[in-house]
């Protein structure tokens, strides 16, 4: 299934900074960036509950904001895309 996360994390403080880097890496493990605080992940359920309580146990109730989409298996008909494609396919092959 296909979940956008967005996020907003206060980086007003350094330990701002750092949560916002703990959610963006965190994001990197389960997808791919779409822009700078949305990430676009293919993931089982199974995935999807742990990078959620990943995602929940780092942000700040009070200063930061997380969003989530789902958009579910049949994804390429909810998802229209205009402009500069900054990424590859988020289903295509990715070797590290």
């Amino acid at each position: 299934m296909m979940i956008i996360v967005s996020y907003d994390v206060s980086t007003k403080t350094m330990s701002g900074r750092k949560r916002l880097k703990k959610v963006a890496d965190t994001c990197l493990n389960f997808g791919i960036r779409a822009q700078d605080s949305v990430f676009e992940c293919i993931v089982e359920p199974a995935q999807w509950e742990i990078l959620k309580n990943q995602l929940l146990s780092i942000y700040n109730e009070e200063e930061d904001s997380l969003r989530f989409y789902y958009l579910g298996s049949n994804w390429q008909k909810r998802l229209e895309h205009h402009g500069k494609d900054r990424n590859f396919n988020v289903e295509d092959t990715l070797i590290l």
